[in-house]
């Protein structure tokens, strides 16, 4: 049985002011910085056999990529299908705005000049699909809360609600099993 690992990128100062980062480049905290590190440690301690890191070229998941890499030794590699959606006149808004809840609903909606869910989730479970007919490599995917959302649909069904509002912690590493 093959796993695949799925994290968040490290905190940004985005997320502390409860905005929206989308496609915007927006760089860790220190505390980004520092549950990158700690997540390294983490894999390391608990011997999690992983052959390569996949990263969204966003500088957040590029960073949080790095650190994992320089204290475990995993080698890395950038992928653009792991890019966060691009939330259009959403980014940089409040994260929590009744608005763009409502509007997360609909899954064909670009958000005035973004990318819809299934644009994204198409690119996201095409990805999935060239690394599952890989049974004799385990990767990390380091990427974004969006992206968490279509990796957890792709491995379990979810309602339209359950996949709107799913979401996981900076840092924070799943595991799914092919």
């Amino acid at each position: 049985m093959t796993h695949l690992y799925f994290t968040r990128h490290g905190q940004t100062i985005w997320n502390v002011e409860n905005k929206i980062c989308g496609a915007t480049d927006v760089e860790l905290t220190q505390l980004g910085h520092q549950q990158a590190v700690q997540l390294g440690e983490y894999i390391k301690e608990q011997g999690l056999c992983i052959d390569e890191i996949l990263y969204s070229p966003l500088i957040r998941a590029a960073e949080t990529a790095k650190h994992i890499s320089e204290v475990t030794g995993i080698p890395m590699k950038g992928e653009m299908r792991l890019k966060e959606q691009n939330f259009g006149k959403y980014e940089s808004t409040p994260r929590d705005g009744l608005e763009f809840k409502k509007a997360k609903e609909n899954f064909i909606n670009s958000f005035e000049g973004g990318e819809t869910m299934m644009h994204l989730a198409a690119r996201v479970y095409h990805l999935l699909d060239e690394i599952r007919l890989k049974k004799d490599k385990t990767y990390l995917l380091v990427a974004h809360n969006g992206i968490s959302r279509i990796v957890e649909s792709y491995f379990r069904d979810m309602t339209n609600e359950e996949f709107a509002y799913f979401g996981i912690k900076n840092c924070e590493i799943r595991e799914y099993e092919w």
